[in-house]
């Protein structure tokens, strides 16, 4: 009890001034008690104490009574309020001569400050808390906080200064802000511009935000997931429904000019090695969508600038050299910047086109969109009302731009040596993808083709001249009807995987909104639209005709007339409700919207042997601001909307690599590497030790990231060791040939030492790869500023993209015997065997490579990113053998060197802080200064510089995984990643042939390896 009070004294001592000493009962008694000798007890001699007292004040009292009435009357007051427990003069209790006279002004003075302390404690709170949270609550009622005189009278005063400090901290309103003045269009436009300044909005994006988790990636605000548990439902609509997905944040980019000029120029920026380039047959009359890799001009193959698709516009007149082609180049908006200055550079178009210079209106405010709208004959205090002039009218201002671009550059550039003019055709499309079986029964039943204009229909109120110029032709009428009749045949097919890839179909249809039902349905395959076997067979085989492929969403002076002229909600709702009959079919006759649109075949899994076809779909283009006018009645004929991770599951089990995480030699790779360690590390250090892995005592060097230089640079010197090792303990050269025969792959070619003899090397601390995860975001730039240094010198990372080698690391990959499922057919007639010729052949061309790889387990467990890929031993591939349980060694616990220099670091932080309590202000300074650098230490993540990552655990390491899960698609945990192609071929040629391809898995946070069966799919 007795720290209670104490507490409560010095609370109610904390506003009195230093010279007031105040006497209080419990201090008092504890002094009195702490000199308390021995034999009598502490009551007796407090009594004694103050008798004592009393007897001197009274002798005192009496000599100066006489001399001074004043003086006597104060001694008696004192005496009394002495009695009371109150005041007491001096330390030990005894009183002091009072003064014969006093100073009026001192005295004053003296007086002033105790009376200011005093007021100061009575009017100020000694909490947080409103002047109605003192009161009781039995005192309190609702009307205080808008009627002051609800209160006491003592508190109305401190209650009105709260009022009033509450006024003006609260933000003025405009007067017309109200619930029905915020619902109002023009308000929603300008507050919606307003918060588009930094992240762009797709045309989708009110419906996402009601229903997604949004996130803020490239210069847009994406959908990453849905709210509601889908992902089990995601999956069977990709495998037998059809998942949904708004693709408009992709990047578009133009080329127009002569069609020799155009990939004579883009051929400096791919390699025939990797596939089909821009020249390919069938994609260069515009029949089929093409893809590929680009690289910077003539750096194949490092240097990469990421993977693109691409269109060619189908010719008029075939074989006409003289035609403009246009082409059109799709890729992720990551990988915009650089590949535009690339195609700039290689196609010499440095001068923007001042025809077409990217100059958006400005943003306005809503000040000045009210005083657009205000009218002269306006009075002040009259509510104004809308009025349409017509013709007068200025619509509401919206910013339709382009999030990875500065809105005041252009967007076009010609080339005065080549004609070739590049435009930047972002967000003038959208681009909306379907994947799944039923994605024809959607297409064909939410879609339907134009209706043909006649001589006899009005002409007058048709705001779509265009389609009525179309139509004069005969030739364009029965190409429209060609092309009808192609799309209704898709509606039979029961899957888009038995189209062949890439096929695309041009068309023009009508209002989507018209054809929209009551409530929402699932669209079913419809046997009897292909009962025409014939035409389907010659669809399957050849695809569509070229012909058929031509669509006017190329001609941009159409697309910009059937945006202005859509008919909006409000007048399509009027007019339903003006039916005579509700619920009937409207018809606009030739008001009706034309809209032209392009559909793209995508391919599904293509790599492997196994789920060949799984995840086709199509993609529809189609003019911008049409966006939910096709969105919505997609979804009311069955189909399920994914986001960003449905796209990456989806890239998963089709085993192909997603952009931009599994593009580590691309600066958007690179970028993206960096980003994700640096939330990671985040997300690490926010959790408690006890809560967290400890990544040193589990041997995982780089929990966050995957250090691709340093993995390939010790795989060189680790083999070069071998080698001078194998050399050194065999003096005869018959044993040193015949050990070179057994390990084929043990040594590397002088070419390649040559090579890693002559480039630059960087100072020691440069080459030794750090850990963005275990140093902090300066570790995260020096990890980004190693690899683009590399890739700028262009000799150290690089990723195998050349198809006839990938196909030779597959038939090697796989056992040449054995009954198991990932069994690899024997070596072809232009497939050698593994020899070491053909290593040191591989290795001479790509000596610091990675190569693709996907993993699949053979019993349980499930691989995450940044699990590391090992190479098993020859016990354990002999206990596999023996027992066919045994899922896999396990890794010893390593010791933790720096727990103990975190301690001392600690200690010596305690020590400083003491130090300083004491100290000046620049002193201080200096001090936070010389234990800045010791800030990276983090307990359980490696501090410094990495160590050989190959050989720092029991298990050698080989690789990375960047994607990984359970994949419901095989029933067991798959996973895709990277591995070095000289440890590759080095695991390779030591493994059995039986045995060849099994590696071992081990997740970051797990000391646990399990086996796995490696593979290349081509």
């Amino acid at each position: 009890m007795s720290n209670a009070k104490e507490r409560k004294h010095a609370k109610k001592m904390r506003n009195q001034p230093t010279n007031v000493t105040l006497f209080s009962g419990f201090a008092a008694n504890r002094g009195v008690k702490h000199h308390n000798g021995g034999g009598k007890p502490a009551q007796t001699q407090k009594e004694e104490s103050r008798s004592g007292t009393l007897q001197q004040l009274e002798t005192k009292v009496t000599r100066h009574s006489l001399l001074d009435p004043d003086a006597s009357e104060q001694s008696s007051s004192k005496v009394m309020f002495r009695k009371k427990g109150g005041w007491k003069a001096g330390p030990e209790g005894t009183s002091q001569e009072i003064p014969k006279y006093i100073t009026a002004s001192t005295f004053a003075q003296a007086r002033a400050a105790e009376i200011s302390a005093m007021l100061r404690a009575v009017t100020q709170k000694s909490s947080n808390s409103m002047v109605f949270q003192t009161l009781p609550r039995h005192m309190r009622r609702r009307a205080m906080s808008h009627n002051v005189k609800r209160l006491p009278r003592r508190l109305r005063e401190i209650a009105q200064k709260e009022a009033e400090k509450a006024v003006h901290q609260k933000k003025k309103h405009s007067k017309n802000k109200c619930h029905k003045a915020r619902r109002c269009h023009k308000n929603q436009v300008l507050e919606f511009n307003r918060r588009q300044k930094k992240n762009m909005w797709l045309e989708t994006h009110i419906w996402h935000a009601k229903r997604f988790h949004m996130v803020k990636k490239w210069g847009y605000c994406l959908g990453e997931r849905p709210t509601v548990k889908s992902h089990r439902a995601c999956y069977r609509a990709m495998t037998n429904g059809c998942l949904l997905q708004d693709l408009s944040y992709y990047c578009c980019l133009e080329l127009k000019g002569k069609e020799e000029e155009i990939l004579k120029a883009l051929s400096q920026m791919c390699s025939i090695d990797t596939g089909l380039t821009f020249a390919a047959v069938h994609c260069l009359s515009g029949k089929r969508q093409g893809s590929l890799m680009l690289y910077r001009a003539n750096r194949y193959p490092r240097e990469m600038l990421g993977p693109v698709t691409f269109i060619w516009k189908s010719e008029r007149n075939p074989g006409d050299a003289s035609e403009s082609r246009q082409l059109w180049i799709w890729l992720h908006p990551t990988l915009k910047q650089d590949v535009l200055e690339e195609i700039k550079a290689v196609c010499q178009c440095v001068e923007p086109n001042k025809s077409t210079v990217c100059t958006p209106d400005p943003l306005l405010t809503p000040p000045q969109e009210k005083s657009q709208m205000e009218l002269p004959d306006e009075k002040i205090g009259k509510k104004r009302k809308w009025k349409d002039d017509g013709e007068n009218a200025k619509p509401v201002k919206k910013i339709i731009g382009d999030g990875t671009r500065d809105p005041h550059q252009p967007c076009s550039w010609v080339s005065p040596a080549t004609c070739i003019v590049i435009s930047d055709l972002t967000m003038e499309m959208n681009r909306y993808r379907l994947i799944g079986p039923l994605s024809h029964s959607i297409l064909t039943e939410a879609l339907k083709a134009a209706s043909v204009h006649t001589e006899g229909e009005d002409t007058e109120k048709t705001p779509h001249c265009w389609w009525i110029e179309t139509c004069k032709n005969p030739d364009n009428i029965s190409l429209h009807h060609r092309q009808e009749a192609i799309f209704e045949l898709l509606g039979g097919i029961t899957s888009p995987a038995e189209i062949p890839a890439g096929t695309i179909l041009g068309l023009t249809v009508g209002d989507p909104r018209i054809n929209l039902p009551q409530k929402r349905s699932k669209a079913l395959p419809d046997p009897e639209k292909c009962q025409d076997n014939e035409k389907v067979r010659q669809l399957l085989l050849e695809g569509v005709p070229v012909e058929c492929t031509h669509s006017f969403i190329w001609n941009q002076a159409i697309c910009k007339s059937v945006t202005e002229n859509k008919i909006s909600e409000q007048d399509l709702n009027r007019m339903r409700s003006e039916l005579l009959v509700p619920g009937s079919q409207l018809v606009l006759g030739p008001q009706e919207s034309k809209i032209p649109i392009l559909l793209i075949h995508q391919p599904g899994k293509v790599t492997g042997e196994d789920r060949r076809g799984w995840g086709s779909g199509w993609d529809v283009l189609l003019p911008k601001g049409w966006g939910m006018a096709f969105w919505i009645p997609f979804i009311y004929r069955g189909a399920r909307v994914g986001g960003l991770k449905e796209g990456l599951v989806h890239s998963q089990y089709k085993r192909s690599p997603n952009i931009p995480g599994d593009f580590p030699d691309c600066p958007a790779g690179i970028q993206f590497a960096k980003e994700q360690a640096k939330n990671l590390l985040e997300k690490y250090r926010r959790r408690p030790p006890a809560k967290r892995p400890n990544y040193v005592k589990l041997g995982t060097l780089a929990p966050f990231c995957c250090p691709w230089v340093q993995l390939t640079q010790d795989w060189e010197s680790r083999v070069q060791a071998q080698e001078e090792s194998s050399v050194s303990s065999s003096p005869n050269g018959g044993e040193s040939d015949a050990r070179r025969d057994e390990v084929p792959c043990a040594a590397i070619p002088e070419e390649t030492v040559k090579l890693s003899v002559n480039e630059p090397r960087e100072p020691e601390e440069a080459m030794d790869t750090r850990c963005q995860g275990q140093a902090g975001t300066e570790r995260v730039g020096d990890q980004d500023a190693a690899e683009s240094s590399a890739a700028a010198t262009g000799g150290l990372l690089c990723v195998v993209r050349e198809r006839k080698l990938l196909k030779q690391l597959s038939a090697w990959c796989g056992p040449s015997s054995g009954g198991s499922r990932a069994a690899r057919p024997a070596p072809g007639r232009d497939q050698q065997d593994l020899t070491r010729e053909a290593c040191l052949s591989i290795l001479g061309h790509f000596p610091r490579a990675l190569v693709w790889v996907s993993l699949s387990l053979l019993r349980k467990g499930s691989p995450e990113p940044h699990t590391m890929i090992c190479v098993p031993a020859k016990e354990d591939l002999l206990r596999l053998c023996q027992g066919q349980l045994y899922c896999g060694p396990q890794e010893s616990k390593h010791s933790d060197p720096f727990k103990s220099k975190l301690l001392k670091q600690k200690e010596k932080k305690k020590m400083e802080k003491r130090q300083r309590r004491g100290s000046a202000a620049p002193e201080g300074l200096a001090g936070e200064d010389s234990t800045a650098g010791h800030e990276a230490l983090t307990l359980g993540l490696w501090s410094g510089p990495l160590p050989a990552v190959t050989s720092h655990c029991s298990r050698v390491l080989l690789g990375f995984v960047t994607q990984g899960d359970f994949s419901m698609a095989v029933g067991c945990g798959e996973a895709l990643g990277f591995v070095s192609l000289t440890g590759l071929l080095d695991m390779l040629s030591r493994q059995p042939a039986d045995e060849r391809g099994l590696v071992l898995l081990r997740p970051p946070a797990s000391l646990q390896y399990r086996f796995a069966r490696i593979a290349i799919e081509v």
